[in-house]
Order: C-alpha cells, then sequence, then structure tokens
C-alpha cells in the first residue's frame, strides 16, 4: 500500500532524531573554598546521571575546561563517568577546549575518544606540590614561631620552619605514587595509540591539540558539533602534509550520521555547585551524508542514522 506525499513527510516530521548530551566542565579540580567550589564529586554527581538519562540517548559528550587539580576528585569524576557508559551502553566522547591538563586530562580519558582545538593545551601528566618558605622572612619581622604537634612526622613540610630532607624525600615518594597511577591510567585509556616520540609524554610537559594529536593523547583536531556531526577531523597518528608517511587522503572509517541532535536539559543546574553543567539545548544538526564514523572501530557502531 502506497502512502500518500503528505503522510509520509508528516510520519518524517514526527520521527523524533536521536539526541546527543553535552555534559560541560569546567573549573578547577577539587575544593576551592566556602563560596566558590570546584569540580568534585558532589557537584557534578548529579549532572552526571542526567547526562547518562533521557530517551533515544546515543552518546554523551563531555566537554572540559579545567587546569587539573585534586588527583582523587579527578579519578572519582572520571570512574563515574565510565561506569554509567558501562551500565548504559552509551558511548562517551571528550572534547577538550580551551585546556586539559593535569587532572582535567585525566577526566578527558574518559572518552572512547577525546578532540581538541589546535590551540588547546593538552597533556601535563605528572604531579606538583607548590609551597613557599617563610623562615627568613619571620626572622627578619622578628616572629617567633610556635608549633606543638603529637607525632613526629604531623608537622612536615612546615613553611615556618628549615627544610628538612627527609620531609622532602618522603613527599617525592607520594608524588612518584600519584604519578605512577596517573601513567598507568593514560595508558590503560589511550593504549597502542599512544606515541611518545620525544620521550617526555610523562614528565609533565604539555602540548597544543595538534601536538598531542600527534602524541596519540587526543584522537582528532575539532569541536563538538563538527565531530558529532560527523565532520572530519585531523585523527591521532595522522602526519601534516608534507610530513614522512603523511597520506592527504586518508579518513576515518566510513559510517552515515542523519540529521542527530546536540541535546541537554537545561542551561545551568541551579541545584548543583561548581562550573558543571549540561548546556542550553542545540538545534538539529543539518544532514551529512556518507560521512565519516566516530567510533574507529573501538565500540559498536551505536545508530549511524544519527548521533
Amino acid at each position: 500500500m502506497a502512502f500518500p506525499a503528505w503522510l509520509k513527510n508528516l510520519r518524517s516530521r514526527l520521527r523524533r532524531p536521536p539526541r546527543v548530551n553535552v555534559l560541560r566542565l569546567d573549573g578547577v579540580i577539587g575544593a576551592r573554598g566556602r563560596f566558590q567550589k570546584g569540580l568534585s564529586i558532589e557537584t557534578t554527581a548529579g549532572l552526571i546521571e542526567r547526562a547518562f538519562s533521557g530517551p533515544r540517548l546515543k552518546a554523551v559528550a563531555i566537554v572540559v575546561n579545567s587546569p587539573g587539580g585534586s588527583p582523587a576528585q579527578s579519578s572519582l569524576i572520571h570512574d563515574r563517568i565510565r561506569a554509567l557508559s558501562a551500565e548504559k551502553k552509551v558511548p562517551v566522547i571528550a572534547f577538550v577546549e580551551d585546556v586539559a591538563a593535569s587532572g582535567g586530562y585525566w577526566i578527558s580519558c574518559a572518552g572512547e575518544e577525546i578532540h581538541a582545538q589546535p590551540s588547546s593545551i593538552v597533556g601535563s601528566i605528572g604531579v606538583v606540590s607548590p609551597g613557599f618558605g617563610f623562615v627568613e622572612a619571620i626572622a627578619k619581622l622578628g616572629v617567633e614561631r610556635r608549633l606543638h604537634a603529637s607525632g613526629e612526622n604531623k608537622a612536615i613540610l612546615d613553611p615556618f620552619l628549615p627544610e628538612d630532607p627527609e620531609d622532602v624525600a618522603r613527599l617525592e615518594a607520594l608524588q612518584k605514587e600519584i604519578h605512577d597511577l596517573f601513567i598507568a591510567h593514560v595508558k590503560d585509556r589511550r593504549g597502542q595509540r599512544l606515541n611518545d616520540v620525544d620521550g617526555d609524554l610523562f614528565t609533565g610537559a604539555f602540548w597544543t591539540g595538534e601536538g598531542a594529536r600527534l602524541r596519540g593523547l587526543v584522537d582528532g583536531i575539532g569541536e563538538v558539533r563538527q565531530v558529532m556531526g560527523g565532520g572530519g577531523t585531523a585523527r591521532a597518528g595522522d602526519r601534516r602534509e608534507g610530513e614522512a608517511g603523511s597520506d592527504p587522503g586518508r579518513t576515518r572509517p566510513a559510517g552515515t550520521f542523519r540529521s542527530g541532535r546536540l541535546l541537554a536539559l537545561g542551561r545551568r543546574d541551579r541545584r548543583s555547585s561548581g562550573n558543571s553543567r549540561l548546556v542550553g539545548t542545540l538545534r538539529p544538526l543539518d544532514a551529512v551524508a556518507n560521512s565519516q564514523c566516530l567510533c574507529r572501530g573501538r565500540f559498536p557502531v551505536v545508530a549511524c542514522n544519527g548521533l
């Protein structure tokens, strides 16, 4: 039985497209004070849950702008995203805007793929413990330091006392332990895509988005609309035109994305603290025929008729 053209058009209009929820994570990771909270599992858990909810959900995009912070909170946020991704069987794609350094990159690794801007700052896989010493300053001011502690290691690294080499050694041992965890995390999530071209991938160095792509820290160059709409981007391991081994005709594995929708649940969740939020609803993406598949075989192609 043939349907009239007007009925086909009506059915097409009523057919609601699949959607992608976009979760934005902005700011320093960890507690920042009484009136300004940073990113933590407390401030983001509800929004992460909501990002993985809703009908016709085909993927979750996380947009990261963070210079880092608490290793523990970075791990907790990452693990919550990965747990819900596995539970809901919904892939996660990460996007770096200004910066995903240190803990910000730790969280970005929650994505099956990571994309960045050419001028994004990415990396800083290391551990730092900044501080100051005021021993000579208080002596000049005529200030007497009084400190009473129970336990010989309770007051190590006190900025008003001379630095003790044993205290520094203890701190460095803690830093190495956390650094090793960070390295193992990146290797586990990025695997064979990593390309330590300079031998300094895990030294705390950082790069632009393009430099991070060449080292396998990100998979491509592009922003959320471009990538989720199927537009081609430079891929991890690709070389620039003219470089040894470059292949200007190289493309991503073929797929087909038809009109999809980037969707979120409101501009800012007033019930939450911090700078994480589900961004406002975006218009449906234009139809893109025979474009490139985002998945690259890392997970089953989910609804290539629209992300």
